[in-house]
């Protein structure tokens, strides 16, 4: 039976990769790289250079395939995406169909497969659209959230308080109610349309990669420069990754 493994890169930093997951790519047939047009190369280019950097055999192929695009015009946000998933489906069927009957390949996720990314529901979708025999593996990356911390030297949960993840959409409609706040998939910078004068902000885009960028402070003190630095520099490179963390209060504050 053909065996897809999904495995986790990281945030863009060649070093991330575990030694699990270098294994797998030197096990396997073939490695899926995702395409997405010129202006998001550099997402493909951080793929090529960890291929070149730790695939060893020479029987491996390197097959790059164009992501989808979604349409979001005249559809909610939710019918959207389900669309774009289907059509991801698709293609992952039609790459996986060229394997070998007992075949291994591997697609290659930024961050972790498990955290805010769709391969894995994607690959169920196109397993039982398709009617495919395959199985898969999750091999764990790290994320956006630890490389985050590691660049702010910080711990991301108060002292015995909850952490909360959610995305810049949801940010804006239930507003910053946690302690501890991760956000991500925020396009629109929901933070900079937040009313919460004693929240911190630790913001960084390009997490691990030569050209991180890291803010820290009171949320109203540099939530502007943050938005132009985020315009910036998504300008200059056609694509941006970032996240950030609002926190509010103080290890032991409640004692």
């Amino acid at each position: 039976m053909r065996h897809i493994h999904i495995i986790g890169i990281g945030t863009g930093n060649p070093e991330h990769l575990t030694v699990q997951a270098i294994n797998a790519m030197n096990a396997v047939d073939a490695i899926f790289i995702p395409t997405k047009g010129t202006e998001k190369d550099g997402l493909a280019a951080v793929r090529r250079e960890i291929c070149s950097r730790y695939v060893a055999n020479n029987t491996t192929k390197i097959i790059e395939f164009a992501v989808p695009k979604r349409a979001a015009t005249e559809r909610t946000y939710l019918e959207s995406v389900d669309e774009w998933h289907a059509a991801i489906a698709r293609t992952y069927a039609n790459l996986i169909a060229d394997l070998p009957d007992a075949g291994a390949a591997a697609f290659l996720v930024w961050g972790d497969p498990s955290l805010y990314d769709s391969t894995i529901r994607v690959l169920e979708r196109a397993r039982q659209a398709s009617g495919l025999a395959f199985e898969f593996s999750v091999i764990p990356g790290i994320t956006s959230v630890q490389a985050l911390a590691a660049s702010h030297r910080i711990p991301i949960n108060l002292v015995g308080k909850p952490l909360e993840i959610t995305t810049g959409r949801r940010l804006l409609a239930k507003g910053n109610q946690a302690t501890s706040t991760i956000v991500m998939l925020d396009g629109e910078t929901a933070f900079s349309k937040i009313h919460d004068p004693d929240a911190e902000i630790f913001w960084g885009a390009y997490l691990g990669t030569p050209d991180e960028i890291t803010r820290a402070g009171r949320l109203a003190d540099v939530a502007d420069e943050i938005v132009r630095l985020r315009a910036e520099a998504r300008a200059r490179h056609g694509w941006i990754m970032d996240i950030y963390l609002l926190r509010k209060g103080h290890d032991f504050d409640d004692l």
